[in-house]
């Protein structure tokens, strides 16, 4: 089945993030995308969800829901689990079990519960920096220490230094690490036996993995995807596992994550502390998306990342052409991009305002990963190749601008 990813869809005045706010100094509705500003206009390519239409499985499934006209307290049900964990058994190769799964709201607010739940106020809890920045935030609100075993970047690929990170485990104050698997900024997927190492050093100190798996079904051609919970026993039996439709089916507004936790005790735990500061009960159209999306929508998917991967090369090449100061990290997974500026001089507000406000086009900026991200920048490549493309030449013509 044909998908077109080249159309531009219009995502003015639907309340939309991405679209229709900003987060420079406070978060704000705006309108520097809106059509009428013309060439002044700024390309919104920052917030992690697609401007691709969702699969047809699952506006089909939302359209008759809508029909039905009856949107009361919902829960899951056995058929909803076996979706959800039959896609993971075929997609992932990971034999998931029903008695696992707790459903929440998000990832992010699952991280808030995991956090209250296992660590107390003055303890520390791992990341591995450059990552996804509410990991910080979930932390400090709950009166922990972040402590970052931040990554190594060689020869234009990250790695993780598990030295340092087995030196920061053997702390008694540290409890958790937040493994974001694949990695968000930087598209990373981590090999079986680099998280093979984590499980070991983690499980050998105490420190329970919780392992952000949001981004992993989103695999560029060509790579695989290791569940944290697949390395053997005692991996699965120290991990809180996330995972959401959110990011692979463009469903974040829905908001249904399931959180997959194969230790009895840890699973107890985490359930009446989340009993106690989350509202139980799904979204009505986040189950009927869900299972849409987890019986129907491979294709769809597997169509999606081939066109992110297309988008990926065109940024590589165009920058290696055009702007040889600007280096791109290629990506293995998710469909966002991080790039290297650090070679045109800029410090972060420099680098913000040149791409901001001279090529005007809005990125998350490095810096907000953590400050080995500064100079850094993100891209989110699932739009439009046309939307790209303007995008690039926008950000040569103002480092041309620059250099001169």
């Amino acid at each position: 089945m044909p998908f077109d990813f080249d159309e531009i869809i219009d995502r003015e005045n639907t309340h939309s993030v991405k679209w229709d706010y900003h987060n420079h100094g406070g978060f704000a509705a705006w309108d520097k995308t809106y059509g009428h500003n013309g060439a002044d206009r700024v390309l919104p390519m920052w917030v992690a969800d697609m401007d691709f239409r969702c699969p047809p499985a699952v506006t089909k499934a939302l359209g008759d829901l809508a029909a039905h006209g009856i949107f009361g307290y919902s829960a899951k049900t056995d058929d909803y689990v076996e979706a959800v964990c039959t896609w993971f058994r075929t997609r992932q190769g990971w034999d998931a079990q029903g008695e696992w799964l707790i459903t929440a709201p998000g990832v992010v607010p699952t991280l808030n519960v995991v956090v209250r739940a296992f660590t107390q106020p003055g303890d520390k809890v791992i990341v591995q920096r450059p990552v996804y920045y509410p990991f910080f935030r979930v932390t400090t609100n709950n009166g922990c220490e972040v402590v970052s075993n931040s990554l190594i970047l060689e020869d234009g690929a990250y790695r993780m230094d598990l030295e340092d990170l087995e030196a920061k485990a053997k702390d008694p104050k540290a409890r958790l690490l937040i493994l974001c698997s694949p990695h968000n900024p930087i598209g990373r997927v981590w090999s079986a036996e680099e998280q093979s190492a984590v499980a070991e050093i983690c499980a050998r100190h105490g420190v329970i993995v919780v392992a952000d798996e949001i981004h992993g079904d989103l695999m560029f051609p060509g790579e695989t995807f290791t569940p944290f919970a697949t390395l053997g026993d005692t991996a699965a039996q120290n991990t809180i596992v996330c995972t959401a439709p959110s990011k692979t089916f463009n469903l974040a507004g829905l908001h249904t994550s399931n959180i997959f936790i194969p230790n009895p005790a840890l699973r107890e735990q985490f359930a009446a502390t989340y009993a106690l500061h989350t509202l139980p009960g799904m979204n009505p159209f986040g189950i009927a998306a869900t299972m849409a999306a987890y019986r129907g929508a491979g294709e769809w998917l597997d169509a999606v990342m081939a066109y992110v991967a297309g988008n990926a090369d065109r940024l590589i090449a165009f920058f290696g052409q055009e702007v040889p100061e600007i280096r791109a990290i290629r990506p293995q997974g998710t469909y966002l991009q991080w790039f290297d500026c650090r070679a045109l001089g800029l410090d972060k507000d420099a680098l913000e305002d040149l791409m901001l406000n001279r090529a005007r086009v809005y990125f998350d900026e490095g810096y907000i990963f953590g400050d080995e991200g500064a100079g850094f920048e993100r891209i989110n490549l699932a739009c439009p190749r046309s939307v790209l493309d303007e995008a690039l030449v926008r950000i040569r013509d103002a480092v041309r601008a620059h250099r001169a």
